[in-house]
């Protein structure tokens, strides 16, 4: 188990994740022209498309690298980044896809080369093309390779313009070109934002499964987790609710760090003890504020649609809670046999809680230090 958190959690040697762009899905915007014409701009690390690395990587090593690529390799690997999108990027209209030339604006202008953070070939890979003639429905695809997707979708002719997420590898649902454009009930925002707050913590909020997780290693009784768990629960469903509501704010570059300190802090306070204290209820709570603020700002980027806010926050908190409830159900089934054993806190509890410890602070210190 400690082999695994270290595997899945930190950095390779020679990649440092400091100083990358924050993306942490895909920005498409399809425009289809009153003209005829169409054109998708992609936001994305193309360096590291280009170098084939994680978007991670370190942008000031990528620019290194790219710009030290004799000219020959330079332009086979930026023909390779066109043949990339070509293959891993659909625009279906009427379910057949269409083919468009892929351009990188950003490179060689002042958008790339005086950037805050440095980069070669920017951020936008740009999809031209001309719709079908007499074409009904469009609809966007692009592979896993580009993981979440938030798409908009902007027909110029109708001053229609329509918003989607896509999971890694999904196909939007086809837009009607002809007839008006309905927007979404009320079952269907529910299940995405459920399913959003779900992913949100399984498999992608690998901070806030840890630190589910050292609330579940305290103690092998069940009365320390609910206590815990209930504090931690309605703390991050208070602050959720009023930052996304706009009533709290805090900046993301205090709230991050502070979020992987207390990762540690559970952690450490799990190998120095394995009984309930007086104030830890009440730490967690205070950390469970941070967390909802860590959520808020995942929602921030997800979006409310303009109908159903409210259930859609109340839905996104709800997958929060099973995604939640899925990590102590998974920790259970893993450590359940155990948890009876006498040895259960020293082969297990202490050795897993100090490797959780060494990943928050690694997180903490990394936080802080990027721009």
């Amino acid at each position: 188990m400690a082999a695994l958190l270290l595997a899945t959690t930190v950095a390779p040697p020679g990649v440092r994740p400091a100083l990358a762009h924050p993306l942490a899905f895909t920005e498409v915007t399809l425009t289809l022209r009153e003209g005829g014409a169409f054109e998708a701009n992609l936001i994305y690390d193309l360096d590291a498309l280009a170098l084939g690395v994680p978007v991670d990587t370190n942008d000031a090593e990528l620019v290194e690298a790219l710009e030290g690529l004799p000219p020959e390799e330079f332009a086979t690997r930026v023909a390779g980044l066109r043949r990339l999108f070509e293959r891993r990027i659909r625009i279906r209209f009427d379910g057949q896809p269409a083919p468009f030339e892929v351009s990188f604006p950003d490179y060689g202008t002042p958008r790339a080369t005086d950037a805050e953070i440095p980069t070669v070939l920017g951020l936008t890979a740009r999809l031209t093309g001309r719709v079908p003639e007499g074409a009904a429905t469009v609809g966007f695809f692009a592979s896993r390779a580009f993981g979440e997707v938030h798409l908009t979708i902007a027909d110029a002719g109708r001053a229609v313009e329509v918003r989607s997420l896509l999971e890694p590898g999904a196909r939007s649902d086809p837009l009607d070109l002809t007839g008006p454009v309905e927007p979404p009930g009320r079952l269907e925002v529910a299940a995405r934002y459920t399913r959003l707050g779900f992913v949100h913590i399984v498999p992608e909020g690998m901070d806030h499964i840890l630190f589910v997780l050292g609330l579940f290693l305290l103690s092998a009784r069940l009365r320390p987790l609910v206590w815990q768990v209930t504090a931690f629960t309605v703390a991050h469903a208070a602050t959720l609710t009023l930052a996304a509501l706009g009533v709290v704010s805090l900046a993301p570059g205090l709230v991050e760090p502070l979020i992987a300190l207390s990762i540690a802090y559970v952690a450490i306070e799990n190998v120095l003890t394995d009984r309930l204290t007086r104030w830890r209820p009440g730490v967690v709570f205070g950390f469970g504020l941070l967390h909802g603020l860590g959520f808020a700002g995942v929602l921030g980027e997800l979006g409310l649609p303009e109908r159903e806010r409210l259930l859609a926050l109340v839905t996104f908190n709800a997958g929060i809670e099973l995604g939640q409830l899925a990590v102590i159900a998974a920790a259970a089934g893993s450590f359940g046999w155990f948890r009876s054993k006498p040895w259960y806190r020293r082969r297990l509890a202490v050795p897993v809680s100090a490797v959780i410890g060494l990943v928050g602070v690694t997180w903490a210190i990394e936080r802080a230090l990027s721009p």
